[in-house]
């Protein structure tokens, strides 16, 4: 993993349709001072509302994830959050002009590749980093999902559908930005003819399309270009844990296994996290000759109720990474 935070060389923009809201809309990402974390503005209001991406700032996790703030909201954001952090991206605000991000072609694929173009830059602070150091679990009926220690970031997901297109899926993903380009960031959202026609009545799915989603009735895939991958229905849920799980405010050293899972539980998780500081710790990584190492910066044991702080970025801050 990353010695460095990194930040964007330069900023890149979008433009598309939300998925939910039907409504199009443009985005913009711009590179971002060192320990400033990741965070939404809201370009289209008579004044810009900042919005960081953090976990206490969820306000709803039906269909996806959405954050808010004072009533101001921005929905859809896993995917664009996965493209951050599966590109190692520490810093950034994203720039939007309404509600709602883009779904592209419904996966991270347009934004990793045009994050990969405009490239990182590397930034004089080192990584912090969350050390999972005992098991953390959280359930909800037959959804599961935990978190175990693990000397690096991995995602082990299970899902399983009574149709014969998915049935069961199992994949294991093992974190470099590399494996996330190859593996995980084209997988597209993926939905029920008879559930997407329910959800417009109901004001939901408003964008969505056979361009930006895979479409499955009774028979089969009704996109005509089928799959991206055979199992790409599960490493999207993948792509959308990864994504959720940027809203811990930094990276996560340990092993998320889900089973059945979904923003709402991947939200549950990071809330039994934060009520469980025993369980883990604050790392730093520095270079000492040849090897990477963690040191712990931050003992959480007594932290108690006043663990949400430890989720806010600091302030950003001179400090030089030493090498």
């Amino acid at each position: 993993m990353d010695l460095f935070q990194h930040t964007l060389k330069k900023k890149v923009s979008f433009s598309g349709i939300g998925l939910h809201s039907g409504r199009q809309v443009s985005m913009t990402l711009r590179p971002a001072a060192v320990n400033s974390g990741i965070g939404f503005v809201r370009k289209d209001l008579s004044e810009d509302v900042f919005i960081p991406a953090f976990m206490n700032r969820v306000v709803d996790t039906q269909l996806a994830t959405t954050i808010g703030l004072n009533g101001v909201t921005i929905g859809t954001t896993e995917h664009v959050l996965s493209a951050l952090a599966g590109m190692g991206i520490d810093n950034a605000v994203i720039e939007l002009d309404g509600p709602e991000v883009p779904v592209m072609d419904g996966s991270a694929g347009p934004f990793v590749y045009l994050l990969n173009r405009i490239g990182r830059r590397r930034q004089k602070s080192c990584r912090q980093m969350l050390k999972i150091t005992r098991e953390i679990a959280y359930s909800n009926g037959e959804k599961n999902i935990k978190v175990v220690p693990y000397d690096g970031f991995k995602v082990t997901c299970e899902i399983s559908f009574d149709h014969d297109i998915i049935k069961k899926q199992v994949y294991t993903f093992t974190y470099s930005s590399e494996k996330f380009i190859q593996e995980i960031a084209k997988a597209r959202t993926f939905g029920f003819l008879g559930q997407v026609e329910k959800l417009r009545e109901n004001g939901l799915a408003l964008g969505g399309s056979l361009d930006n989603a895979v479409v499955i009735d009774q028979y089969g895939v009704l996109n005509s270009e089928g799959l991206r991958f055979a199992d790409e229905f599960v490493r999207h849920k993948i792509l959308d844990l990864i994504g959720d799980f940027a809203l811990l405010g930094c990276p996560i050293m340990g092993h998320i296994i889900a089973s059945k899972s979904g923003h709402g539980q991947h939200l549950g998780l990071m809330r039994e996290i934060a009520l469980h500081p025993e369980s883990w710790e604050f790392v730093k990584l520095e270079k000492q000759e040849d090897r990477i190492l963690e040191k712990v910066i931050t003992t959480t044991m007594a932290a108690g109720n006043k663990i949400l702080p430890f989720f806010l970025p600091p302030p950003a801050t001179g400090e030089v990474c030493a090498v």
